[in-house]
C-alpha cells in the first residue's frame, strides 16, 4: 500500500482544517494507504532553526552558519531526535498533504517552520539536484488549506491577487526545489463565511477528490502555471 503523511497544523481539532484532516485519513485509509499525521500544535513542535538541532560538535564553532551545521550534522547522523523522526516519516511517503489555514498569505509559522528545519540540505536538495533533480523527486504533495478571503478576492482581478500567486513560494520554491511533484492546491475558501451545509459540501468534495487522487496528473511546474 502507499503511504501518506499529512502534516497538520491547526489548534482546533473540531475546525475545519481538523475536519478535512480527519476525512484525509479515513478515505486514504478506506484505500489501504498507511497514513501518519504530524500533527505540529499537539506535537508541540519547535518551529525556530537553532543550535539545538545539532548534536554534538558545530562543524565550524567560531561562527555559527545554520544551513552549513545542518548539512554537516545530517551527513554525520548528527541532527536531533525530532528532526531525524520527521525526516523518516518523508523518506518513507509516496505522498505529503499539507493542512493548514493560510496566514497572511502564507502557512503559519508552525508549519514553515517544519519547512525550514526538516528539509535540510543532504536530505532534500544538494546543489545542483534540485527541482527536477530534487532529492525528494520521487515524492508527490498537496496543499489543502483554508482562507478568510472569498473566491473572489483571490481571483485574478481580486484585490487579494490570482491565488497562485501565494503558491509560488510554498509550492514551487520549497516542494518543486526538492524535486517533489505538486498535485493541484485544494483550497477551501472563507469557511468561517458560509453556511454549515457548504461547509459540509466542502468536506464531502474532498472526500470526492481522494478517491481518484492517485490517477491525477501533477501540475506543470513552470512559471507559466502560477504566472500565466
Amino acid at each position: 500500500g502507499r503511504k501518506v503523511l499529512i502534516v497538520y497544523a491547526h489548534q482546533e481539532p473540531k475546525s475545519l482544517n481538523g475536519s478535512l484532516k480527519k476525512v484525509a485519513v479515513e478515505e486514504l485509509s478506506r484505500q489501504g494507504c498507511s497514513v501518519t499525521v504530524s500533527d505540529l500544535y499537539a506535537m508541540q513542535f519547535e518551529p525556530r532553526a537553532t543550535r539545538n538541532d545539532i548534536v554534538g560538535c558545530l562543524h565550524n564553532s567560531e561562527e555559527f552558519n545554520y544551513g552549513l551545521e545542518a548539512w554537516e550534522a545530517y551527513k554525520r547522523g548528527g541532527l536531533s531526535s525530532d528532526l531525524v523522526e520527521e525526516q523518516k516519516k518523508v523518506q518513507e511517503a509516496d505522498l505529503l498533504i499539507f493542512q493548514f489555514p493560510l496566514y497572511w498569505f502564507s502557512m503559519p509559522a508552525i508549519m514553515k517552520g517544519w519547512m525550514d528545519r526538516v528539509l535540510v540540505q543532504g536530505f532534500a536538495h544538494e546543489f545542483p539536484n534540485c527541482y527536477d533533480s530534487g532529492l525528494l523527486k520521487h515524492k508527490l504533495a498537496l496543499f489543502s488549506f483554508t482562507t478568510g478571503g472569498s473566491r473572489e478576492m483571490y481571483a485574478k482581478g481580486g484585490i487579494s491577487g490570482d491565488i497562485r500567486y501565494l503558491l509560488w513560494p510554498m509550492q514551487h520554491g520549497i516542494m518543486h526545489f526538492c524535486g517533489v511533484k505538486v498535485l493541484a492546491p485544494h483550497i477551501c475558501f472563507a469557511p468561517e463565511y458560509v453556511s454549515e451545509e457548504k461547509r459540509k459540501e466542502m468536506l464531502i468534495a474532498w472526500a470526492q477528490r481522494l478517491k481518484t487522487l492517485w490517477k491525477e496528473e501533477p501540475i506543470n511546474c513552470s512559471p507559466e502555471w502560477y504566472f500565466k
